[in-house]
């Protein structure tokens, strides 16, 4: 079942990994919450989405490469983001709720 609400997903973070039927965009964005920036990474590069773009920019931002992060960024359509990667983690998560 998809979370109603970011606190909702907030409270899946402690399970061993983020429910199979929730979409892939969702998914990575689960992976990030709970620090495995890895595993977050490779389900968002693979998604070929406006949606996948987005997570992969704000991974990169997360990641320090600003450049990258530039780069993402544009493809997805969005302008570089001037508020925390924990407010953009939120935006993002209930984006795709």
């Amino acid at each position: 079942m998809i979370p109603d609400n970011y606190e909702t997903f907030e409270a899946t973070l402690d399970q061993t990994a983020p429910p199979k039927e929730w979409p892939e965009a969702l998914q990575s964005l689960w992976f990030d919450a709970n620090g495995d920036w890895e595993s977050s990474h490779n389900i968002a590069q693979d998604l070929h989405s406006t949606m996948g773009s987005w997570i992969h920019a704000y991974l990169h931002r997360k990641e320090g490469d600003e450049w990258n992060a530039r780069y993402w960024y544009d493809r997805a359509g969005k302008p570089f983001p001037n508020y925390s990667l924990e407010e953009e983690l939120k935006v993002l998560v209930e984006a795709n709720l």
